[in-house]
């Protein structure tokens, strides 16, 4: 069977769709996949040996960035928690150090079982924060946006920022360890 890519959208894009985004936490992180998956498939026509139907060849090519997508995660998760950090005031520059005793317990993420259950219980904890919290680490945290756009966009001023993000970062931390750990 020869993979015909002409045909691909109208017969497969709905069911990959379908599937990703029961995989995936949103509908444009499924449509990234399943565009990424007829890419990844066109470009390696070469590679396809006719062993499994066209359906089943593109389905393993979207688990793999769905897999890809949840490493990709794992990573930013990883980088995320290292900043969980008590900021300090030295010299005036704002350093992230921690405390010896008070840092955080190791948080392992080993499988996407684990991942998923750490993303529910994070979404759990942060809806426990104050509205204006939340929304202020939403921001600064997972929309990576800059000190100075937060401060804009949520309307405080740079110390009221760090104040909010210190609050939120200790009960957010404090939360996961009771729900997750």
């Amino acid at each position: 069977m020869v993979p015909k890519p002409e045909e691909w959208v109208n017969n497969y894009a709905d069911y990959l769709y379908n599937y990703a985004r029961y995989k995936l936490p949103s509908k444009e992180i499924a449509e990234d996949a399943v565009q990424e998956t007829f890419l990844s498939a066109f470009t390696s026509l070469k590679n396809f040996k006719g062993g499994s139907s066209e359906k089943t060849w593109l389905v393993s090519i979207l688990k793999r960035r769905i897999v890809d997508f949840y490493r990709k995660e794992a990573r930013k998760a990883d980088r995320n928690v290292s900043s969980f950090k008590l900021p300090f005031y030295e010299s005036g520059n704002f350093e992230n150090h921690w405390l010896e005793q008070r840092a955080p317990k190791t948080w392992d993420v080993d499988d996407k079982i684990q991942l998923d259950e750490f993303h529910q219980v994070l979404q759990f904890c942060l809806q426990l924060l104050p509205d204006k919290h939340r929304a202020v680490f939403m921001l600064k945290v997972l929309e990576e946006c800059s000190s100075e756009e937060v401060c804009a966009r949520a309307n405080i001023k740079p110390n009221n920022l760090w104040t909010i993000m210190h609050r939120a970062r200790l009960q957010i931390r404090e939360c996961i360890e009771k729900k997750w750990m």
